[in-house]
């Protein structure tokens, strides 16, 4: 008697766990060209927008030990923005709540200490069932493969058509040459 009511104990458990097969599947397109997202102003818009341009996406923090990012991300954008090179930050409290700010303080924080002068969006969720559609294609895709973000400042490089090109991870400096160079190379590729 006592093992049934153990087994249906453990299948009670396990049933009661409720995993979607979209939580462990990769996403079929590693295109980010559909996606819509929000700007810090509350306007929205479709990555499509960005059709030709090299991008490098990033999830940002302003309390973070990676927010000396900023400086470099700063340093790329002002070399390559004339070559058809955009930064798209996206603002994220999902890490130790290091994104307190608002739209509004964040920016300022950015535009103070860093000049910032690339653009920043609204503060996204990358985690949880609360993943924006950004990040889902970001972190399940044929390139990156399945991973969540594990930090701030994590980079994505996306290439003219919308398609993933490279994951960075945080400790990856804006400025290091495994960047900088595939940078130049997609913005050199037709």
């Amino acid at each position: 008697m006592r093992k049934i009511v153990k087994i249906l104990f453990i299948l009670g458990l396990i049933s009661s766990v409720n995993y979607s097969e979209n939580d462990m599947k990769i996403e079929t397109s590693n295109n980010i060209h559909n996606v819509e997202v929000t700007k810090s102003d509350g306007s929205k818009i479709e990555l499509s927008e960005y059709r030709g341009k090299v991008l490098l996406i990033v999830n940002v923090a302003s309390q973070c030990m990676y927010t000396i990012h900023y400086a470099g991300l700063q340093k790329i954008y002002e070399k390559y923005r004339d070559q058809g090179f955009e930064i798209l930050a996206f603002p994220c409290n999902d890490f130790g709540g290091q994104e307190p700010g608002t739209n509004s303080e964040i920016s300022e924080f950015c535009s103070l200490n860093y000049n910032v002068t690339f653009e920043l969006f609204d503060k996204i969720k990358i985690l949880g069932n609360d993943k924006s559609q950004l990040y889902k294609i970001l972190t399940s895709n044929e390139e990156t493969g399945l991973g969540d973000v594990e930090w701030n400042f994590e980079k994505f490089l996306i290439s003219k058509n919308g398609e993933i090109v490279k994951r960075f991870k945080n400790h990856v400096e804006p400025t290091d040459e495994k960047i900088t160079k595939l940078i130049e190379r997609e913005l050199s590729s037709n």
